[in-house]
């Protein structure tokens, strides 16, 4: 009996030390909205998910290995808080990390380096009225690859992350097509190196998506460059982008501004789509503020105006747009909630 209680208490000392290593986190962020939108005769009212923030519910964890050395994971899923959603996966990130003194190896599926600029260097990021709607800028459905000429995602990746080295930040990442008899069809490779110190933030992105056939392959190429300042209570934005491929280009130029206003935040950005192949232009100017209710939760409002020339059909990235006609302008505006836990 003496043993089996000495035992019985060694294992639960391990077990609680264990546990004082690791950890695991329930996170996530709930984001609805009242909209409206009207493009060329068409209105349409009600309830636009993530127009502040993308909807999501997430977990993640962090175990030290000791020597330095750290596994993670990181489990994260798309919600709809309008209709609650059809399924539920983990399609926004599932990755699995070893992180140390020298960097972060991480695999699975996460956001492309290319992405993360557009999110970064925008004043409202990628969601809602105002989002800056920049990825794929050439195909949402371009032929032979996974998720469009410049998704915002690849899967069956590979990641390398800089470690932290004053105030230079890095990415390298490769996502495998996976297609038989072919090594590149639907593959995807990009990179991210910028500089973060005190009130500058700048980085340069570059990225290739590989579409087409495994006989007659197409590369699509994405490029962009974005930077921020803070002055004191505002900070000027600015980001530029090509997309080129499969005899296509489109560039990208957008200026914002995001400004502390009592208890909140202004933000306001231009942004124009130039097709450099034929006159399908777009230009999108958008006014928003965010109230802070507390640290987790924030009242907030947008308006936003997208003129299309020529041929283009291009619409904002509210959840609740319709597509207008070719040459259409579309006009939304949304009040809504974001909670954060």
């Amino acid at each position: 009996m003496k043993r089996l209680l000495l035992a019985l208490a060694a294992a639960a000392a391990a077990s609680a030390s264990a546990q004082s290593t690791s950890s695991v986190t329930l996170f996530g962020v709930a984001d609805v909205s009242v909209a409206h939108l009207s493009t060329s005769g068409k209105n349409v009212t009600g309830l636009a998910n993530g127009g502040n923030a993308s909807s999501r519910l997430g977990f993640r964890g962090v175990e030290d290995l000791g020597g330095g050395l750290k596994a993670g994971f990181w489990l994260e899923g798309g919600i709809n808080v309008d209709d609650g959603g059809s399924g539920f996966k983990f399609d926004r990130r599932s990755t699995v990390s070893l992180l140390g003194d020298f960097g972060e190896l991480r695999l699975g599926r996460d956001k492309t380096p290319t992405y993360l600029n557009l999110e970064t260097f925008h004043a409202f990021g990628d969601t809602g009225m105002g989002g800056i709607n920049g990825h794929s800028l050439i195909s949402g459905s371009a032929a032979g690859t996974a998720e469009g000429s410049s998704p915002k995602r690849m899967s069956n990746g590979i990641s390398y992350l800089l470690p932290k080295m004053g105030g230079l930040y890095g990415q390298l990442s490769h996502g495998f097509g996976e297609e038989a008899g072919s090594n590149r069809l639907k593959s995807a490779t990009g990179m991210r190196l910028g500089y973060a110190s005190g009130p500058l933030d700048v980085a340069v992105g570059y990225g290739i998506t590989r579409g087409g056939t495994a006989a007659d392959g197409v590369n699509y190429k994405t490029m962009n460059v974005g930077a921020s300042y803070k002055l004191g209570g505002f900070t000027p934005m600015l980001l530029i982008a090509s997309e080129r491929g499969n005899g296509a280009r489109v560039d990208l130029y957008s200026v914002g501004l995001k400004m502390a206003l009592g208890n909140g935040e202004l933000r306001a950005a231009y942004t124009q789509y130039e097709d450099k192949k034929s006159d399908n232009d777009s230009q999108r100017l958008a006014l928003g503020y965010g109230y802070k209710l507390s640290k987790r939760t924030e009242l907030y409002g947008a308006v936003a105006r997208l003129s299309n020339d020529g041929q283009a059909a291009r619409k904002l990235a509210s959840s609740l747009s319709p597509t207008p006609a070719k040459g259409k302008d579309i006009t939304g505006y949304e009040v809504g909630i974001r909670h954060t836990f």
